[in-house]
């Protein structure tokens, strides 16, 4: 693996950032941006400091079952369900500061004619079959019932309410008929079956191909290894069709006309990476230009997601990927796109509920993005989840850690220190002043920070975003004693030398721990870049764009080419320096408890 000393002193590398696509049924809720939307960003944003090209993508999943029931629970169509809470979504993101170099759709045209090229080349290599399988039919209405819609026990683990494509408990696949007892969650009904033909992928053709694959990994997150490992021990043909009228139509005569058939949502969705990456390069004006990511190995390409979804990304894309290239165990041609690459890691975060309750579930309580964002900063709530999200193991989302970290780490620790010496240089030169001679402690601050830049750099590299705020936040707390120490205030009429050299030390310094702390609080980071006198743009913001393809829809896109870089960059003496404003707002403790009441009422 590269490690940051390495992109500090080599050429710049290229980085695939694949973040896992939010279901576009309603506003999503803070699991979702804990999980993988915030880590991803963190990790995007530095390795693009680090000097790497970064392609970070991702979109809204429109054709799930849970816009087709909401879709009936309003009386109008899904698409108008996908249109509305895409853009939702996508404002959420935007207010988040989240990097997508393109976070999209996957009801564009694109999107459909790169889906439907996929599965031909799956099929012509062999690895696409038709089969008749027992389908689920809701006694009350006829009517097929889509997967997600099914419960059950588990055949393998034995769990209650096991949804009928994969048991949340013990992540295995299943199917309907797998399950025991299977009924309605809609209406609780028992089903009956009737068979229904459908196109199915040979999972177990990938199988000794996907265990050498995996014995070359290095550096998993465990659960995601382990899930893996176990889930090839058992693999088996994977529907990739479903009895819907709502999707991606299968591209062959006789099937692409059928309003009862569609290309499953999970195998749409996924191959949404390569062709979010195809739109991408479509709108920078070359339309060849992802290429470079997915067909160099020397592209890292590291997905993010919850651990729902460890199975589509660590078994179903690589299969998909291998049989589109034609190098599963039946051999075969590479398709269309050519010899695309699999993915290096798979980073899949555990589950963040709120206040004891599980988030992610809809019948639990949720506290949502867009509520959040109406009364905190995301910068607030980007540093919480970095500092206590769940990275390796459950965690709890509490409003008064919210507030205590806001107000203890974010305004009394690194926005006051900002405040403080911007402040004391301001008032007593107006500028960044001159150093002359340094002392032993001032090298040795210097030395510090210009030291964290390796040891952040480094975790963060691996994923370790709580240990890599940790290290910044230390960083940040010398800087602080240095000040104290100094104390620079009581040379004002007896060293003003010795005093500016003071300043000039702790500027640099500050802007230094600005850097370091840039991935986790981008747009705090722009506003200390400001104070510290930094003219034009210190790192880009995403921004919402409307754009074409057939119909009109929103994105987000951004520059994100900024003069941020992972490094110390030296400060300027004569620089002129304002009157600092606070870069953090204090929260009153007192909104805990109407947050939890609220949370209690929702």
């Amino acid at each position: 693996m590269i490690r940051s000393s390495d992109r500090r002193t080599g050429g710049p590398g290229r980085v695939f950032t694949g973040v896992a696509w939010p279901g576009a049924s309603g506003p999503r809720h803070l699991g979702h941006v804990a999980g993988f939307g915030v880590p991803s960003d963190i990790f995007s944003r530095y390795q693009r400091m680090a000097g790497n090209q970064v392609l970070m993508i991702s979109g809204t999943s429109e054709h799930g079952t849970a816009v087709l029931l909401e879709a009936d629970r309003d009386g109008v169509a899904p698409r108008q369900v996908a249109d509305r809470y895409s853009r939702v979504i996508a404002e959420d993101l935007q207010a988040m500061g989240l990097s997508f170099d393109l976070f999209t759709r996957t009801t564009t045209r694109n999107h459909y004619a790169v889906t439907q090229q996929v599965f031909r080349s799956l099929l012509n290599n062999g690895y696409v079959s038709r089969r008749t399988v027992p389908g689920a039919i809701s006694p009350s209405t006829g009517r097929p019932l889509p997967d997600r819609c099914i419960e059950g026990t588990c055949p393998v683990c034995a769990a209650p309410a096991a949804r009928a494509d994969q048991c949340g408990h013990c992540g295995n696949l299943l199917d309907p008929a797998d399950l025991i007892d299977p009924r309605s969650s809609i209406t609780g009904e028992a089903l009956t079956f009737a068979g229904t033909e459908h196109f199915f992928l040979d999972l177990p053709a990938f199988a000794e191909v996907l265990g050498g694959w995996l014995q070359s990994r290095d550096g998993w997150r465990s659960n995601v290894l382990k899930c893996t490992l176990d889930l090839l021990d058992d693999l088996r043909p994977r529907a990739i069709s479903r009895d819907l009228d709502w999707g991606v139509p299968i591209p062959l005569d006789g099937w692409v006309g059928r309003p009862d058939k569609r290309l499953c949502t999970w195998f749409d969705t996924v191959i949404g990476y390569l062709s979010g990456s195809v739109e991408w390069a479509r709108r920078t004006g070359d339309p060849d230009l992802w290429r470079a990511w997915w067909h160099d190995p020397a592209t890292r390409g590291c997905y993010f997601m919850g651990k729902d979804d460890i199975a589509v990304h660590s078994v179903m894309w690589p299969s998909i990927l291998l049989g589109q290239n034609g190098t599963g165990d039946r051999g075969g041609r590479s398709g269309t796109y050519g010899l695309l690459q699999l993915p290096q890691e798979v980073v899949s975060s555990e589950v963040l509920t709120m206040q004891g309750h599980k988030g992610s579930a809809p019948r639990d309580a949720a506290v949502y993005v867009t509520d959040v964002l109406s009364r905190y900063s995301a910068d607030a709530l980007r540093y919480y989840l970095a500092a206590c999200g769940p990275e390796t193991s459950d965690t709890d989302f509490t409003w008064s850690e919210f507030v205590r970290r806001t107000n203890d780490e974010l305004v009394a620790g690194w926005g006051n220190l900002v405040h403080r010496v911007v402040s004391l240089a301001h008032r007593n030169f107006g500028a960044v002043p001159e150093a002359e001679s340094f002392t032993p402690a001032d090298v040795e601050l210097l030395t510090t920070v210009n030291d964290a830049f390796d040891t952040v750099g480094e975790l963060l590299d691996r994923h370790r975003h709580r240990a890599a705020l940790n290290g910044a936040m230390q960083t940040v707390a010398a800087v602080d004693a240095y000040v104290t120490q100094e104390a620079p205030w009581t040379l004002r009429d007896t060293d003003r030398a010795r005093m500016g050299t003071q300043l000039h030390v702790m500027l640099q310094a500050v802007q230094d721990c600005n850097a370091l702390l840039t991935p986790f609080v981008p747009a705090a980071a722009n506003r200390v870049h400001a104070l510290l006198g930094g003219a034009g743009t210190w790192v880009g913001m995403p921004q919402l764009r409307d754009v074409e393809d057939g119909t009109r829809y929103t994105v987000l896109m951004g520059d994100y080419q900024g003069a941020a870089r992972w490094g110390t960059s030296r400060i300027r003496p004569g620089t002129p320096l304002e009157a600092p404003v606070p870069v953090f707002t204090k929260l009153d403790p007192a909104l805990v408890e109407g947050e939890v009441s609220r949370l209690r009422a929702g």
